[in-house]
């Protein structure tokens, strides 16, 4: 199982249109940019996308243009569902996974782009090429939202990038034993974010699940370049034996 950052930035991207803070200056200085956070799944020869995010184009340019055969929705919001538009006469559009709630809200928005579209149950495993996935809820007031457990035969992956710290314990329970750890950072430790977690949020968590290997996404642009376990646009993993 590999897996590419497609993005790693929050809802507003960083470099932050017409900020001038030393973290947005740097990243045009030095053509760095965060992108929306989500990820590209490759197994064997599928590829699996995790939220469809308003950068889907450029993300898949970067990423090669590959084929993709199937994703899955986390949640409504803009930042995580807008750029499944971009599928239109591309590709045909793959087949989206969510829980019920998410899926009609975000089928509803792309009624014009019809696609085969698959309900699943939280806690309730489910197969897809040769990966077993489990969506369990976290806590990220405003929108129903779920993180993703995906196992391969020799590796699991966790991935939640939109949540606060409250995370229910059976939630809690599905995010251990994890080869990688994707979590929510949005902020860094001296600020507090309503609807998300910040950098000590995270290690703390993180210290409880005791992944292999731990990344932060959904990263402002008030987080440092250099803030120690951030993802960046275009880190891959080859998750293989345990």
């Amino acid at each position: 199982m590999r897996v590419t950052f497609l993005g790693t930035g929050d809802a507003i991207g960083t470099p932050k249109i017409g900020c001038s803070c030393d973290h947005c200056m740097q990243a045009w200085k030095e053509g760095r940019e965060r992108l929306r956070t989500s990820l590209l799944i490759e197994s064997g020869s599928h590829h699996l996308l995790i939220d469809t995010t308003p950068d889907l184009r450029r993300q898949l340019l970067n990423a090669g243009s590959p084929h993709i055969d199937a994703g899955i929705w986390t949640h409504g919001h803009y930042d995580h569902f807008m750029g499944f538009g971009d599928f239109y006469r591309i590709q045909k559009p793959p087949a989206m996974y969510a829980v019920p709630e998410v899926l009609d809200y975000c089928s509803n928005v792309f009624s014009f782009l019809p696609s085969p579209r698959n309900p699943v149950l939280p806690f309730q495993p489910f197969t897809l090429f040769d990966l077993t996935i489990t969506l369990f809820p976290v806590d990220h007031p405003g929108a129903p939202t779920y993180g993703v457990r995906i196992e391969s035969a020799d590796a699991v992956l966790v991935y939640s990038s939109d949540t606060r710290r409250g995370i229910p314990e059976q939630s809690i329970d599905c995010m251990r034993d994890a080869d990688l750890l994707i979590l929510d950072a949005m902020a860094p430790s001296h600020l507090t974010i309503s609807k998300h977690m910040n950098y000590t949020d995270a290690l703390d968590l993180a210290d409880e699940l005791k992944p292999k290997e731990l990344r932060c996404v959904h990263l402002s642009h008030m987080v440092s370049w250099d803030q120690p376990y951030s993802a960046y646009d275009m880190e891959t993993f080859d998750l293989g034996l345990r």
